[in-house]
This record gives structure tokens, sequence and C-alpha cells, in this order.
């Protein structure tokens, strides 16, 4: 495996992600900013954070699968959420385990959570990017 994420001490364990991963593969892989799109570029979720969460994530998943890496070579990932309030809390961390059971991983690489004014579509609540290294 390429990726090794840590908690060091000194620094506070997060539940939902690691402090620090340490990459030792050789293929960097930046997947675009995902949105609640399904295949066929249907909004998926709207007005449902949680819902469009899910979808983020699987589309991450999905991309990755496609040039044959998984959550498990995810070094760093940034989440953008339109509007964000601490109170969303709960719904974000909704549909991180959503995704994570159809996935069958948990992912929880280093991550940066930003609040935004708006998205590409007014119906997208977020956007995950991902940032992966494969062997």
């Amino acid at each position: 495996m390429a990726i090794t994420l840590v908690n060091p001490d000194g620094l506070p364990a997060i539940d939902v992600y690691r402090q620090v991963s340490v990459a030792s593969g050789s293929r960097l892989v930046f997947v675009a900013g995902q949105v609640a799109w399904d295949a066929e570029g249907n909004t998926v979720g709207a007005g449902d954070l949680a819902a469009q969460v899910e979808q983020c994530y699987l589309n991450v998943a999905a991309a990755l699968a496609g040039v044959g890496g998984s959550f498990d070579d995810v070094a760093k990932l940034n989440v953008h959420v339109v509007d964000w309030t601490p109170d969303k809390m709960p719904l974000l961390l909704d549909g991180i385990s959503r995704a994570a059971a159809k996935l069958g991983a948990t992912p929880v690489p280093p991550a940066t959570l930003l609040g935004v004014a708006a998205l590409d579509v007014p119906e997208h609540l977020v956007e995950v990017e991902a940032t992966a290294v494969l062997d």
C-alpha cells in the first residue's frame, strides 16, 4: 500500500480523518472536484446534504477505480460545502458513513473542510476532490 495514515503525538486524534499521510508510491493521481452527479450528469439528492456527500464520495471512488485505485490510496481530501455551519456536521458524517458502507472502506485520509458561498451548479451543496498515490 502506498499510503500510511498517522495521528502523530502532539496532535489531536480525530475520528473522521488522520492528521498525516505518508506516501511511498510512484504515481500521483489528482481527482477533480466531484459533485453529486450520477453517471448521466443528473444531480442526486437535491437539497439533501447527506445524499450529496455520499454521491461525491462514490464518484471519487469511481474515478480512482478507473485508474486502478481506491480510497486506500487517497493521501488528501478537500471538501467544499456551500454555506457551511457546524450544525451541518452530522449530515456530512452521515453521507460519509453511507458511502463508506457501500464502498466497504473507511475513508479517513487527511482532509480539509471549507465553507464556500456557492458551487458551479446552484443545486450542488458539496464538492469533494482527492489526491491519491498509487504504486
